[in-house]
């Protein structure tokens, strides 16, 4: 297993938003340069302008080309921002769009080439990014087209409360029927299970599945989706050998707390799943993108246009997303480690060919 310091990228957001407050207020903590090497894509000239600004002390950084050049121990900035850049807190500004964007594309490129070993996000703004080079709805899309080689992105919320995953994100309420089938809850169910192992740690993890018409359809009176389209799709992954249940009305599972006994929640759109989450763990809760060969955490809010500027932000979410980061990396090296070498089959499967191994036969191997 690989015990390397971990370099973390983390990525400046909107320009206009809370992001530089958060990742200062969060790396300025000595225990996060002490547990890894972060490395912040944006500039050093912003970062002093919020703390200018909100009268803080100035937080020591290492300003590097490359993170090649990252000094442990030290936090580390990338300056990738045009110098002559405008900052305008709590402006949604093309500019900041861009100035994100410039940020997300250096990071994303240097994770690729393995120049750090996972990316944290602080938030954008969805309207403010969008471009003739960025035309995703949000940082899950484009990491999926940009990072899945194929690979489908699976959006979870995660807090020490609950996991939270989605069959679709940010798709227009009136689109969401439509894009529930049985083959997109299967295909979520067999993600959301192997990331609860791989990235959690969870043996045989026990998935919630939450209905999508409101109590669970009323045998069909409220909507047929339940008996039509979940329900076949809970059996369909139950003969994975998923533990998946359900369907749930989403409203007294939540208000039961009944998602104490699951390890994770599968739910059908967006607001479904992140509202209740946020209700819970709006202050510590991460976004992490599931289901790619590169691990990507971020806060759970959004860029608080509202209070940027006033240094009034929480950064205990963007503490999380780094933490959760780190734990979910070393997850999957661990995991990859115990399972590098799997024993082969040993016994018969009616109707297919089968490889016996003879342990009868001394062959000296051990002699």
């Amino acid at each position: 297993m690989n015990n390397k310091k971990l370099k973390i990228g983390i990525t400046q957001g909107d320009i206009n938003g809370i992001g530089y407050e958060v990742i200062l207020k969060a790396v300025e903590d000595t225990r996060i340069a002490e547990l890894c090497t972060p490395i912040i894509y944006g500039s050093a000239k912003i970062a002093a302008y919020y703390l200018k600004g909100a009268e803080q002390q100035p937080v020591p950084m290492a300003q590097v080309a490359s993170p090649s050049q990252a000094k442990e121990n030290e936090v580390n900035i990338i300056n990738v921002v045009p110098e002559d850049t405008k900052i305008e807190p709590g402006v949604l500004s093309k500019s900041a769009g861009e100035a994100a964007f410039i940020a997300l594309e250096r990071a994303v490129a240097d994770l690729r080439a393995g120049e750090i070993d996972a990316l944290v996000t602080a938030p954008i703004n969805k309207d403010a990014i969008q471009s003739d080079t960025f035309h995703f709805p949000g940082h899950t899309e484009y990491l999926e087209a940009s990072l899945g080689d194929g690979a489908k992105a699976l959006m979870i919320l995660c807090s020490d409360a609950m996991r939270v995953a989605l069959v679709t994100t940010h798709l227009p309420i009136s689109k969401v029927p439509a894009a529930i089938t049985t083959d997109a809850v299967v295909e979520k169910l067999v993600a959301f299970n192997d990331s609860l192992k791989k990235d959690f740690g969870i043996n045989a993890p026990r998935i919630a599945v939450l209905s999508l018409n409101p109590h669970s359809g009323e045998n069909g009176l409220l909507g047929g989706e339940e008996k039509e389209i979940i329900a076949p799709a809970i059996e369909a992954a139950r003969a994975k050998n998923i533990l998946a249940f359900g369907p749930y009305a989403s409203d007294g599972f939540f208000g039961t707390e009944s998602y104490r006994v699951f390890d994770g929640v599968l739910a059908m759109y967006h607001d479904q799943g992140l509202a209740p989450f946020k209700a819970k763990s709006m202050d510590s809760g991460v976004n992490f993108t599931a289901g790619l060969p590169f691990v990507r955490t971020s806060p759970d809010h959004g860029t608080g246009f509202d209070i940027a500027g006033k240094w009034e932000a929480s950064e205990e979410s963007m503490r999380q997303a780094i933490y959760a980061a780190i734990d979910i990396y070393r997850n999957r090296s661990n995991d990859a480690y115990a399972y590098r070498n799997p024993l082969r089959k040993q016994y018969f499967e009616k109707g297919k060919d089968n490889v016996v191994l003879d342990f009868t036969k001394d062959e000296g191997a051990n002699d």
